[in-house]
């Protein structure tokens, strides 16, 4: 090769519309691959994709346009500017449609939305005329609502072959990036659930601005997740739409990075930047990133630069803070414009087949326009509660029979040959069978005997957190590892042949994007057990957007409905600030409408049931236990078998211990592992039979007649108290006192309820004292308050 073809192909490898870092990678197979590709000579795409692509700009900008004039002054957060990633979509999803992947699950943020959903999902232009318009279609998946852009969809996308491959996008809240781990968990869970013999035939796709893509620490969780068994989705194409602004804020001031796409250098990906302004380099560097992840399996970043043509939202004017960057875009002609006037100016069509194809695509959205306004029959009603099924109790019973006991048993004893228990923890095994059969059975035990039900009748279960194949308290063994070569075997996978899948995995050191993988997970696996783990429930507090703009609200605002399990450790036991509470005050403050339901088991036995309920039960919503610590190894807090084999989930659970109610001269009510610490000083201080200790199970949805029921053979005691270990500013208290005894005073006017004291911790800032021999002095003091005289 001579060397003016040498510089004339190195220049259009890495000088001209595209740039590529790749030499970062650590793999010499890798790093040669790109090479091979990028300095190939460049040859022109064919006519059809010229054609292809000015369609796409086409439907870009004038969808953009035509709101505009038509809806004034309300926001879309338009992509204007920004067009060309509309021409990157569709080259990636027809790529994939060819390939014949089943799905590309697109997650993205509020700009560009209603353009990608109406030009590469599908969504009709009416849908969106309508939602303008406030018309609102009662069967659709918004709940009681949200805005506009923020709305998922699915559809079909059409290659120009004419294959076709489902597309979707996930809905979103305006929390830039959130969406990015719960889209994973989504292609996660279809492709688990799909289990072709491609192993990954579902594509994420996460669209970035320059700014978030810099400024959101979740990025950086999303990417350590991408090569992680547990959670790896076989390679998602990260696009950047790079339009050199983040709201008002320069990148001077939003990075210290010379890219927005600098961080991801960390996590050996290749890196495209290509020039918006060149659709076809864009088609070029979109088809590589395909290619990348179709032969690697791992992420890719394209980095579309490009510009925004408007303010932040369509009511901003962004000459205020970037005066010359505006002057200079206000003259600057479209990637549209550009691209039509190329292909005019090759020879490839004609000034009037570019303006012909326009005013097609006009009329159409004229034709669309007037018919949505002419359509006065459409409903507004919109529901304002979650569509949850009538029946929100049992489908089935939650008792199992002992041959499931005894299969359970037997797992756990019952190794490979050659596998070799580590001493300590066979022994504990062992006794954990012979409890399974003779009693009593422990929390740990309790919830493994739910898991290995649910397997038995078919479900999928699946488990994460930072320690969960153990338990961070050594309780669990969910996997036992060979003492001699560190493999693994998990028991609970070996019940039967016939069994639902067991997926448990110890999770990266992330709260944020774990919980949001599963609760992604948990909206594509309906039929699935999903259960996240806190470390500690302290912790969870890291993944409060998740909490907040997705499991507490998701099924509201976008009828999107989870089932997933968040598993707090939570519990006073003089281990300070952060070791000590799941914030149970600030779940309940979130409930309503029936989100979710908050439960918080006092024995193991209530808590297999409560599982296996939810499992089995066919409506959705997140539930959340705020679990035991102590109480783990509690030997009042023990079931024995028959509590397995009979019995159901029960709201409020009465006191056993209490033979003759006419002798009960007080009535504790709690929730949780603090009803043991009541139990022992009641024994204690001797008045055993003359203080009965119910337990509030479910802490919401409140049923106020369960807990009547159990109250309900003490109808002459007028001395009724609530405790908690909580300080009085937390815990259950707050939410009860507004929601529970309201409806109780209702339910039951023979008492007063509003008079009824709580016992608890002083008000505090925050959620434990740090010296434990502060907290013993605090307990005893919660103890003798409970069973003193009446304040």
């Amino acid at each position: 090769m001579k060397l003016r073809d040498i510089i004339i192909t190195m220049r259009d490898a890495y000088s001209r519309a595209v740039g590529i870092e790749y030499m970062h990678l650590g793999s010499p197979e890798q790093r040669r691959w790109i090479q091979d590709r990028v300095e190939r000579r460049y040859t022109q795409i064919p006519g059809e994709e010229h054609l292809r692509i000015l369609d796409k700009l086409n439907e870009a900008e004038l969808f953009e346009t035509f709101l505009q004039t038509k809806y004034v002054g309300q926001k879309r957060f338009s992509l204007e500017g920004g067009e060309s990633a509309i021409v990157a979509l569709d080259e990636i999803c027809d790529q994939a449609a060819q390939d014949g992947l089943d799905e590309v699950a697109i997650g993205m943020p509020h700009r560009g939305r209603l353009n990608v959903l109406t030009n590469i999902v599908g969504k009709s232009y009416g849908s969106v005329f309508r939602e303008f318009d406030g018309n609102l279609d009662p069967r659709s998946v918004q709940g009681s609502g949200d805005v506009k852009y923020h709305l998922g969809a699915e559809g079909t996308f059409t290659a120009m072959d004419g294959s076709t491959i489902r597309a979707s996008v996930a809905a979103n809240p305006s929390h830039l990036e959130a969406v990015d781990p719960v889209l994973e968990g989504i292609a996660r869970a279809k492709q688990d659930m799909l289990n072709r013999s491609y192993e990954f035939p579902v594509l994420p796709v996460l669209l970035h601005g320059d700014a978030s893509f810099a400024g959101q620490g979740v990025i950086a969780e999303t990417f350590q997740m991408s090569q992680l068994r547990g959670f790896r989705t076989g390679g998602t194409i990260h696009i950047i739409v790079n339009n050199q602004i983040g709201f008002t804020t320069s990148p001077d001031s939003s990075r210290s990075t010379f890219y927005s796409s600098g961080m991801a250098k960390g996590y050996d990906v290749p890196i495209i930047h290509v020039n918006g302004d060149d659709p076809e380099a864009v088609v070029r560097a979109s088809r590589f990133a395909y290619e990348f992840r179709r032969e690697f399996n791992k992420d890719v970043v394209l980095d579309i630069v490009c510009y925004r043509r408007r303010g932040h939202n369509e009511g901003d004017d962004p000459s205020f803070t970037q005066p010359t960057m505006y002057r200079m875009i206000e003259n600057k002609r479209s990637a549209r414009k550009l691209y039509a006037e190329s292909l005019i100016g090759r020879g490839l069509i004609s000034i009037e087949d570019a303006e012909a194809v326009m005013d097609r695509f006009h009329e159409r959205l004229e034709s669309v326009f007037k018919e949505v306004r002419e359509d006065k029959g459409t409903d507004t009603a919109y529901t304002t509660t979650p569509d949850y099924p009538e029946k929100s109790e049992f489908v089935q019973g939650t008792a199992v029979s002992p041959e499931v006991l005894k299969r359970v048993a037997d797992a756990y004893v019952d190794y490979p040959e050659g596998f070799t228990p580590h001493r300590k923890v066979r022994p504990q095994l062992e006794r954990r069978a012979a409890a399974i059969m003779q009693g009593p059975i422990d929390w740990a035990t309790a919830e493994l005997l739910a898991i290995g039900s649910v397997l038995m009748d078919g479900r999928t279960v699946r488990m994460t957190g930072q320690d969960t194949r153990r338990g961070t308290f050594s309780q669990r063994f969910a996997a036992v590892i060979d003492s001699d070569n560190g493999d693994a075997w998990v028991p609970l996978k070996h019940l039967t042949e016939d069994q639902g899948k067991f997926h448990v995995f110890n999770s990266l050191l992330s709260e944020y994007a774990v919980m949001g993988f599963e609760y992604g997970y948990s909206v594509a696996r309906p039929d699935a057990l999903v259960m996240w783990e806190a470390q500690f429930g302290d912790f969870a507090d890291g993944a409060q957007t998740i909490s907040d703009e997705f499991i507490a609200s998701g099924n509201t605002k976008w009828g999107q409905k989870s089932g997933v399990v968040l598993l707090l450790p939570h519990g006073y036991e003089g281990q300070g600030a952060d070791h000590s509470s799941a914030r149970i005050e600030r779940w309940l403050q979130m409930c309503a409408e029936d989100n979710m339901a908050v439960c918080q088991p006092s024995t193991p036995a209530n808590y297999f049931h409560l599982l296996r309920q939810h499992a089995l039960v066919g409506w959705h919503r997140p539930l959340i236990v705020p679990t035991p610590k102590s109480m783990l190894r509690n030997k009042l807090a023990t079931s024995m078998p028959e509590d397995f084999t009979t019995g159901r989930w029960q709201h409020s659970l009465s006191d056993p211990s209490i033979t003759d109610p006419s002798q009960v001269e007080r009535v504790l009510i709690c929730s949780g592992k603090v009803r043991w610490e009541l139990v022992h000083a009641r024994d204690k201080k001797g008045l055993n039979g003359k203080v009965a200790i119910v337990t509030l199970e479910r802490l919401y949805p409140l049923s106020t007649d369960a807990l009547l029921e159990v109250l309900a053979p003490y109808r002459h005691v007028t001395d009724i108290r609530w405790v908690q270990d909580e300080p009085a500013n937390q815990g259950p208290w707050p939410f009860l006192h507004y929601s529970l005894l309201p409806d109780l005073a209702a339910k039951d006017p023979s008492r007063d309820w509003s008079a009824m004291p709580a016992i608890c911790r002083p008000a505090s800032a925050t959620t434990a004292v740090g010296s434990k021999k502060r907290h013993d002095a605090e307990e005893q003091e919660l103890m003798d308050a409970a069973f003193g005289p009446r304040g």
